[in-house]
Formats: structure tokens, C-alpha cells, sequence
């Protein structure tokens, strides 16, 4: 069987689908490593909603996702940018998600740790942007989940400088009840954090977090560094004070990362993993072993997928990744809350339909390939 997949300049070409997906079971979760994987949420595709509406939510294929997750050890890093926080999900969808899924999270027995923000609001004082982060960490809390202090749009187009920063952050941690994990999401991400942490020169922004870690290493479990530069995670993580690890959000260099070298090593959150769960687990058992090369070997195949669904505008990442949970099987339907499945073009879909099938990614593959044809037959591509 062959399937007609359009190229970059609209030229057909004949892809030739596998028959087996990989043997990927669950397991136990992971003894070198800590490893979160963002997850996405799934839409109400009979909801009568417009691209303004809040998010309509299918609640039991969210939590069922979740679960899938958490079966193959993996913690999930929930309302998160890889949930549209920002990008269709509001605040109050956030916090039902938060609460349903940290409650989920204790039924199964999985880690979870939860998107701390400030989206309840555009903009405002300094004062104001406190008060919404504390509004969303008393949520987090509430609900048993661990904390992730997310950067904040508001902060950002508040802040006057570093010492804005400092203050706001350093509120936060003396009153945080349990250590959190620090998020610093690029610009790239999200472009209206350009400038975060007082200084657009990255070196002058690094120095400013370190400060903010340093006034208050004990309640800081670790950082998030979302950046897409390899060296400045090395870097940086080498600062950090001792008992603060460094949780890698490369999308684009993540295996050398988690493998690390013999000054350290990067644990995990990453979006990537949304669609790799199963195969990323499965790699960073073999890394329990002391297995390196094998570890490798499994993950960085993996590398030109992420890079695919993570290339610029790198915010629309999320629509490459509810695309192949659709592929997958994970839900009936590719449809995204804020409309957002119209984010990326057929010959995008057409790749990352190609390479994760040559992954292996897809438990059916036969399933993924009718799904993939019905997508293209809606854009009139012949088979």
C-alpha cells in the first residue's frame, strides 16, 4: 500500500507506509532521570464554539491522554504552553484542567506539576501581576500538584527592569508552600516574552535568573529552560546552585541534553514528548542501565520529527503535535480549541505524517494511514 503525500512546492510523491509499529510498553517510571511530558488537550469538536469562545474542553479524552502518559512512567507538566494556555485556553479552563487533571493524577498514582501564570489578566501593575500569580498558585496548590512558575506576558510588558523581576519572583517563592519549578520560555515561543527578566542580551536576562535562584534556593526544585540553544543550557545549568536541577524544554536538542557529559546532566519537560511518549520512555529506561549509546540510539532519530513540528513560527508546534495524537489514535477527530489545526499547511502535515509513521509512533498503523488519506482527500489530493 502507497499513499500520494504533497512536498513543500505542492509536487505529489509516493510514500510507502509501514506495516508494524515499535514494541512500546508501559513501565515504572525512571530512576536517572525526572521526565515530564506537556501535554495537549483535546476539543469538543461538536462544541458551537468561534476561535473567541472559551475552550471547549473533551474532558474524558483530555484525562484519558493523561493516563497514557502516566502508564508509561512519564510525569505530566500539565497547562502548559503545549495546552494552548495563551493560545486558546483561558484561565478558567486552565484552572478546570489543572483540577481535574492533578485529581486524576492521584487516582493513578502519577507526578504531576502545573502551569503557574498571570492569564487571567493582559496587563496591569506590579501589584496586579502578584495577585494573579498568586491566584493561580493557590490553585496549584490546592490541588496537590507541584507548582511551575510560567513567565508571564503581563510581567514582561509591566516590568521596568531586572529589579521588577526580582521582587515579583522573590514574593512568590518566600510564600510558595513547596519548592517550584522556574520557567523561562523564549521568545520564539512566544514572542511577546522578548526581553524577560529586564534584558534582551540573554547573558545580562541569565545573570537576573540566577539572582532570583540564589536569593531562594530552597524553594526552587529546578528551571525550565526553553531557549532552543544547547551550550546556554549547558552553561547555565552548570551555575545552578547545588540541589536545582536544570529541566530541559530544548525540542531541538534534547537528547545530548538528557544524556549530559561528565560535568552533568538535564532532566526532562518537554512538548516533544507529547508524541513521543511511549518511545521516549522506552529510551530513558535504557539511559537507567548506564546506557548511553542506546539511549541515543533510540532518541535521536526522534530529532528531525521535533524539529519539524517546532519550526518557526515555533508557537504553532501544538497543532503538529494534536495532529499526531489524531494519527495515533489518542482522539476521534483533529480539531483544536481556538480553531488552531488550521495553523499549519498540508505539506507540514504531510511530513510529520511521514516521519512519525518511520518512527514507528503510530500502535495502528493502518489507522493512521486511512486517517492521513481522509485528511488529504478533504484537500483534494488524489490517491
Amino acid at each position: 500500500m502507497t499513499i500520494r503525500l504533497p512536498g513543500p512546492g505542492g509536487a505529489l510523491r509516493t510514500y510507502e507506509p509501514r506495516t508494524e509499529p515499535l514494541a512500546l510498553t508501559p513501565g515504572a517510571p525512571f530512576t536517572s532521570r525526572t521526565v515530564f511530558s506537556a501535554a495537549h488537550v483535546v476539543a469538543d469538536p461538536y462544541a458551537d464554539v468561534t476561535p473567541d469562545s472559551p475552550a471547549a474542553v473533551d474532558w474524558d479524552a483530555t484525562l484519558a491522554f493523561r493516563r497514557h502518559l502516566w502508564s508509561h512512567g512519564l510525569g505530566v507538566a500539565e497547562a502548559m504552553d503545549t495546552a494552548q494556555r495563551g493560545m486558546g485556553l483561558d484561565w478558567a479552563g486552565a484552572a478546570e484542567l489543572i483540577r481535574r487533571s492533578a485529581a486524576e493524577a492521584k487516582a493513578v498514582g502519577g507526578r504531576i506539576a502545573c502551569g503557574v501564570g498571570t492569564d487571567q489578566i493582559v496587563s496591569g501593575t506590579l501589584e496586579e501581576v502578584r495577585a494573579a500569580y498568586e491566584e493561580q498558585l493557590a490553585v496549584v496548590e490546592e490541588s496537590g500538584a507541584q507548582a511551575i512558575l510560567m513567565a508571564s506576558r503581563a510581567l514582561a510588558a509591566t516590568a521596568k527592569g531586572p529589579e521588577d523581576y526580582l521582587e515579583v519572583y522573590g514574593h512568590l517563592l518566600r510564600q510558595a508552600s513547596e519548592p517550584v519549578v522556574l520557567h523561562w520560555l523564549g521568545p520564539m515561543f512566544d514572542p511577546a516574552l522578548e526581553g524577560y527578566w529586564g534584558s534582551s542580551d540573554l547573558d545580562t536576562a541569565t545573570d537576573t535568573f540566577l539572582e532570583v535562584i540564589a536569593a531562594h534556593p530552597d524553594k526552587v526544585d529546578g528551571i525550565k529552560v526553553s531557549l532552543l540553544d544547547a551550550q546556554r543550557e549547558i552553561d547555565l545549568r552548570r551555575r545552578l546552585p547545588d540541589g536545582v536541577r536544570c529541566y530541559t524544554g530544548d525540542d531541538f536538542n534534547y537528547p545530548e541534553l538528557i544524556a549530559g557529559d561528565e560535568k552533568g546532566f538535564s532532566h526532562a519537560l518537554l512538548g516533544i514528548f507529547d508524541p513521543l511518549g511511549p518511545l521516549a520512555a522506552e529510551a530513558v529506561r535504557v539511559l537507567d542501565t548506564g546506557n548511553t549509546a542506546g539511549f541515543r540510539a533510540l532518541l535521536d532519530p526522534t530529532v528531525e520529527l521535533s524539529r519539524h513540528l517546532f519550526h518557526a513560527p515555533t508557537r504553532f508546534y501544538k497543532t503538529g503535535v494534536v495532529f499526531l495524537a489524531w494519527l495515533a489514535g489518542h482522539q476521534s477527530h483533529f480539531t483544536m480549541v481556538g480553531g488552531l489545526q488550521s495553523a499549519r499547511s498540508l505539506p507540514h502535515f504531510a511530513r510529520a505524517y511521514e516521519l512519525a509513521d518511520g518512527l514507528g509512533l503510530f500502535p495502528d498503523p493502518k489507522q493512521a494511514e486511512e486517517r492521513m488519506k481522509n485528511l488529504l482527500a478533504l484537500y483534494g489530493v488524489p490517491q
